[in-house]
């Protein structure tokens, strides 16, 4: 890819009861970087679908409930061949995250032929708050067990992430529900693509995490991440 010229970039934002935040990400997405911005409805109960429709994004559903579910539902809409990005960036929709930073998220991609960009909360600058105790710690010692058995340095299971789109493809992505993000790195460095990981600045989220914000969350997705982790070695 060329330093000078911006490739075909899109966005892919899973959501779930977003209204509040929805339109803030959008909003603060770049636009002069991003050809298009794919929100994928997954079975919000408020106006998530109308917010993000108003805020000019391509809105899809998915009614089987997961994370995973609603990024997979994104790819497939995105492997049309009228509709294939270079770069695919996905990115939360409760506004923890900084859209505004999101080139340099796709920098190293564009400029040193990088496969896939994490963007780290661990380097980056963290509101009081914005991450839990059991998230930081569930994101070292994945990461830590990622060093361990694969060989590859992260800091963060991120979920603010840029991928080359035919990289992604090739990674047959499976992951349902909160093993998405890890099943990514993990099968990432089993096919030996080159990474890296960028900071990125985190903040409180609008509204209540369904993962974090729930002991049974906590507890699924930490159980899913080691299960991920293990199950591809």
């Amino acid at each position: 890819m060329s330093k000078h010229h911006i490739p075909n970039i899109k966005v892919v934002i899973p959501a779930f009861n977003e209204e509040k935040s929805i339109a803030h990400v959008i909003n603060d997405i770049p636009k002069d970087w991003v050809k298009e911005v794919v929100v994928v409805d997954n079975r919000s109960t408020d106006k998530t679908a109308e917010v993000a429709r108003a805020a000019g994004a391509t809105v899809l559903s998915e009614p089987k409930a997961g994370y995973g579910n609603a990024c997979l539902k994104g790819i497939d809409y995105l492997t049309a061949p009228n509709y294939r990005p270079e770069i695919l960036v996905f990115i939360d929709g409760d506004y923890s995250d900084f859209p505004e930073q999101l080139p340099e998220l796709v920098k190293p991609i564009i400029n040193q032929e990088m496969d896939m960009v994490i963007g780290s909360r661990a380097l980056g600058d963290r509101e009081g708050g914005s991450m839990t105790f059991p998230q930081v710690f569930g994101n070292w010692l994945a990461t830590s067990l990622l060093k361990l058995f694969y060989g590859v340095k992260y800091t963060d299971l991120g979920p603010f992430r840029a991928i080359k789109f035919d990289q992604l493809l090739a990674l047959k992505m499976q992951d349902k529900t909160y093993g998405w993000t890890v099943e990514m790195q993990v099968k990432a460095a089993r096919q030996k693509f080159k990474t890296t990981e960028v900071p990125v600045n985190y903040k409180r989220r609008i509204g209540v995490s369904k993962v974090s914000g729930t002991v049974k969350g906590t507890v699924l997705a930490g159980y899913k991440i080691l299960y991920t982790i293990f199950k591809y070695l």
